[in-house]
């Protein structure tokens, strides 16, 4: 986002265990890009093996969803992630009817990821709430519970419904996915959705921090299992690309500890992502910074730096 933003599969180019958790590989593909480039970047990116493409849905440039629906029916295998989508902007029955009709042509590859939104996009459609974690709460249990096939009834602050029941449920839960920042969403993330999204301008330490709040809001809740992380890593490959990422997150606005990516050579770049791994973030998904102009080498320098951490 020229603000925030920040999802998994069986990752063909990097699925590798540390103490038994799996690590994925996969791209992000910007918004700061016009969608006719999209078909060619997420057919190169299925052709070099990855299991993930993600899309940004920043206000006001390309839909989130129909991106995702488009790439599903482009490509065979490859999962496909949304981060994130701005709950204030939609109805939760609306978001549950499309996110069913998309699973049940495609099973099994929607990623799909919710989030606050940046709040003064919201203000500019005049969705902007008073309390986005209560919004989140309510909204983030109601999507689940829909996508489950369950009838739903409440009267909360902002979401309201009354004996909602899709008549076309996916066919299997849909995993709900949470984007977060400070500190109560992140420990609501893990209270109520099924995974946590992490975005770009967090440091591996950060990182850590983030992967232990949603955790231990999970635990809070009662919910058994794991709680699986992903994050956005800006990414640089060549001569030059440490100035370039530089530029870039200074242009985000982000210093600090919030001023990281990684950027260098293909073996650089393998080593600076092993911190967020050990930092217990599950899905690395690398994004190219506004400036890259040539994707494809793009695609195929972080097919390299999976191969390197599969190794």
């Amino acid at each position: 986002m020229r603000a925030r933003r920040p999802v998994l599969g069986r990752s063909a180019l990097l699925s590798r265990q540390d103490g038994g958790m799996s690590t994925s590989v996969g791209v992000v593909f910007t918004p700061a890009r016009p969608p006719e480039l999209i078909r060619e970047f997420v057919v190169e990116a299925e052709a070099l093996g990855f299991d993930e493409v993600l899309f940004f849905e920043d206000c006001f440039r390309e839909s989130g969803l129909a991106a995702a629906t488009a790439t599903l029916a482009w490509t065979q295998r490859i999962r496909v992630g949304i981060g994130v989508l701005p709950i204030p902007f939609r109805n939760v029955a609306l978001l549950a009817m499309e996110v069913a009709t998309v699973e049940r042509l495609f099973p099994g590859r929607l990623h799909l990821g919710v989030g606050h939104g940046v709040q003064r996009w919201m203000d500019q459609v005049g969705e902007r709430v008073a309390s986005p974690l209560t919004l989140m709460r309510e909204y983030v249990t109601a999507l689940r519970a829909l996508l489950a096939g369950e009838s739903v009834t409440v009267d909360g602050r902002y979401v309201r419904l009354d004996g909602v029941r899709l008549d076309w449920p996916p066919a299997a839960p849909v995993a709900v996915h949470a984007a977060g920042e400070g500190p109560k969403t992140l420990s609501l993330t893990g209270e109520v959705a099924d995974g946590t999204l992490l975005t770009n301008g967090v440091s591996p330490g950060m990182a850590a921090e983030g992967v232990a709040l949603a955790r231990a809001g999970r635990a809070s809740a009662g919910r058994e299992g794991e709680h699986p992380v992903s994050i956005l890593v800006m990414t640089a490959f060549g001569d030059g690309a440490q100035g370039r990422l530089a530029a870039e997150l200074d242009a985000w606005g982000y210093t600090g500890e919030r001023a990281t990516g990684v950027a260098g050579s293909v073996a650089e770049v393998a080593e600076q992502l092993r911190a967020w791994v050990d930092a217990g973030v599950g899905n690395l998904l690398l994004q190219p910074l506004d400036d890259e102009t040539d994707l494809p080498g793009f695609l195929r320098s972080c097919a390299e730096v999976a191969a390197l951490l599969r190794a």
